[in-house]
């Protein structure tokens, strides 16, 4: 066996709690190890002699010990090292709060070196906990860049250096999945180069280089798994679902509007990549209110009206519901398709067909048998149990929750791949739509429907709460109502934000005579829906939320929205709660305000308020908080480690390399390596 390949124990020696602390990080191996990279580093390469000590800047120093002792500090009520060190300019104090072991551990006249930043004490420059190691011709926690890695508790950094610095000689064994034609020609590091650059770099300009090529690895990575994809998809077929004019004719003139532009193009695209044999992989993408739910209902109803199955597939059953109620409100008709079609709500709590409820065993029955419909739900529709006969599109809304492996699952053992259309509400920029849907083809819908009045958005101040309050209240007098959404569900001491159950008993002694309920994710589904319910009928006129409505919830009659903690969102998660008014006619408003009230907090949120497109917020988003702040915290559905926004100029050559080495070898038989990244990440349509 490689040596890179023995348990980490038996390559190094360690502790039970330092073994199960690295297995929490999934490092079991040295490779693991040394392929576990630093996030940052601590600048500790200037060294100075102690006669040139500033405060405030962070050095390294060599010196001997002088003298070292432990004492009690009565004041503090702690033990602590003092030390005496010097060397051949001045002497300097040291001192380690609760470290008196130190006076053990370090010996006087032993040269060690020192990093940290001097501070003034008394009239006297010192060091206060500063991190030390005993002098060598290797420095691994000072004298140089120090790796900082995301360690769990039972490791110590300084124990994780140690172990990775007795590991880096392994490193020659490893081998490089990437080809070095590739690593030439966009002039980066093979691997062993890479891990040493990254561990313990000689300067910023090796960082730098190794952090690239970790980030370009990604990429490719993300690309060629993409690709590959999309060669798998062209030798599959779908089935060809012909544009049934008349139909669509019908349901237009259903309509109380008219469409926009923008959807009658994105919906002729669709139309048009369902005319084909080929399966469709289309991105549906438009900002909040655009209607995008109607164009994806376009196609479903055309595909189900040819006599297929057809999914929708919603990450709540509260938009499942929805998309269900808005099927039946436009498509549901003998003019629009034939009458054996049905609408079908499916998910964990209901089961309904058309407006009546039906046992689930019934219409599990009913699917396999090819009953052909539009089909919405949640993830109960990718149970095991619902086999579909002859699924001819899925639609997935939101897909950056989903991924396009649901469709996958759907198909069972069917003959023929279903047409995709995933749709997102949250802009995306393009650079990031090639990192991250390079398979995918893209429409969007950029423009809103006519009727819609921009909503007034306000940064308040915390003193004018309670004209804010007031101003809810006027409205719910005229019939109006409000969401109120908080960061948390539970009251944080440590966040310092404001939470929903505990901001609902504010608002209910701030608004005696008003009705507030309240909804979040740890719900059970039967009150979830309940309390959407009470709200969609007005029987409550303020609901208190978590970012559970972020998304597609869809409420005319609320005109107000006030946001908690704002500073907590990205820009983008803020512009998906600010869409959740502003769907009727009435003028809408939406109020933030800051838990914590900084410049930058102020400065960012500023922009927010005068600004009311989606996409250029998501490029806002991208350029100061990263890509991961487009979707907030928790679901942003991207999954690099390396790749940030300082890297976005590599996304094309590493697209345009997958692409060169599938073209020179579509079944990577000549890398086995890449082959072996890929093949969980490629869906496959056997």
């Amino acid at each position: 066996m490689d040596q890179l390949d023995y348990k980490i124990e038996d390559a190094v020696q360690l502790n039970k709690p330092q073994i199960a602390a690295l297995k929490k990080l999934e490092i079991f191996t040295a490779r693991d190890l040394l392929l576990h990279f630093p996030f940052r580093y601590l600048d500790f390469s200037k060294t100075q002699k102690l006669k040139e000590l500033k405060t405030g800047e962070s050095v390294s120093v060599s010196v001997t010990i002088k003298t070292i002792a432990s004492r009690f500090s009565f004041r503090g009520r702690m033990s602590l090292a003092e030390a005496l060190v010097s060397d051949d300019t001045a002497s300097v104090k040291v001192v380690w709060f609760n470290q008196s072991y130190l006076a053990k551990t370090l010996k006087k006249g032993e040269a060690i070196f020192l990093a940290g930043t001097p501070e003034v004490y008394k009239g006297t420059l010192q060091f206060v906990n500063p991190i030390y190691e005993k002098a060598s011709d290797f420095p691994v926690h000072t004298s140089r860049l120090v790796p900082v890695y995301h360690l769990k508790s039972g490791v110590y950094p300084k124990t994780f250096r140690n172990l990775v610095k007795s590991c880096l000689p392994l490193v020659s064994g490893l081998s490089d999945d990437l080809p070095a034609k590739i690593l030439n020609q966009h002039e980066l590091p093979n691997l062993k180069d890479t891990v040493r650059f990254s561990h313990f770099p000689e300067n910023l300009e090796q960082a730098g280089l190794a952090n690239k090529r970790l980030a370009f690895e990604e990429l490719f990575i993300n690309q060629l798994a993409a690709q590959k994809t999309k060669l798998e998809l062209r030798a599959k077929a779908a089935y060809p679902i012909g544009f049934d004019q008349a139909l669509i004719k019908n349901l237009l003139a259903r309509l109380p509007f008219e469409l926009t532009p923008a959807q009658k193009k994105a919906a002729w695209e669709i139309l048009q990549d369902l005319e084909k044999n080929l399966p469709m992989n289309r991105l549906l993408e438009g900002d909040v209110g655009s209607g995008k739910t109607l164009v994806a209902l376009m196609a479903l109803a055309q595909a189900a009206g040819a006599g297929f199955q057809t999914v929708f597939l919603a990450p709540t059953e509260i938009l499942a519901k929805q998309h269900f109620e808005t099927a039946k409100k436009y498509i549901l008709s003998p003019q629009s398709l034939s009458t054996d079609t049905r609408c079908v709500l499916f998910t964990q709590n209901f089961s309904i067909v058309n407006s009546k409820e039906t046992k689930k065993r019934n219409l599990l029955e009913e699917i396999r048998e090819g009953m052909p419909g539009l089909y919405f739900g949640t993830h109960a529709l990718l149970q095991k149990t619902v086999k579909f006969k002859n699924l001819a599109l899925v639609a997935i809304d939101e897909q950056h929750r989903w991924g396009v492996e649901q469709r996958a699952e759907l198909i069972g053992s069917q003959a023929k791949v279903p047409h995709l259309l995933s749709l997102s509400a949250t802009p995306i920029p393009r650079t990031l739509k090639l990192a991250r849907f390079g398979e995918l083809d893209v429409s969007q819908i950029r423009t809103k429907p006519k009727n819609r009045k921009a909503i007034l958005t306000r940064l308040v101040d915390s003193r004018d709460r309670q004209k804010a309050y007031a101003f809810i209240e006027k409205q719910a007098r005229a019939g109006r109502q409000a969401f109120v959404i908080t960061p948390l569900i539970e009251e944080s001491d440590t966040l310092g934000v404001k939470a929903a159950k505990a901001e609902l008993s504010v608002l209910q002694k701030a608004f005696p005579n008003l009705k507030i309920g309240l909804l979040h994710g740890r719900m059970k589904g039967a009150d979830k829906d309940t309390a959407m319910a009470d709200f969609l009928a007005n029987k409550t006129q303020i609901l208190v939320s978590t970012s559970v409505v972020e998304v597609g919830v869809d409420v005319p009659n609320a005109s107000v929205i006030l946001i908690e903690g704002a500073e907590r969102f990205g820009l983008s998660q803020l512009h998906q709660f600010r869409g959740r008014v502003g769907r009727a006619e009435h003028q809408s408003h939406c109020f933030l305000f800051l838990s914590q009230e900084t410049p930058e907090a102020k400065e960012r949120l500023s922009a927010f308020c005068k600004t009311a497109d989606g996409f250029e917020l998501a490029e806002l988003d991208l350029k100061s908080r990263g890509f991961g702040e487009i979707y907030g915290q928790a679901q942003s559905g991207w999954n690099f480690k390396y790749f940030n926004p300082d890297y976005l100029a590599l996304i094309e050559p590493a697209r345009q390399a997958a692409r060169g080495l599938l073209t020179d070898d579509p079944g990577l038989k000549k890398y086995p390596g890449l082959w072996a990244k890929i093949k969980d990440k490629i869906i496959h349509f056997e």
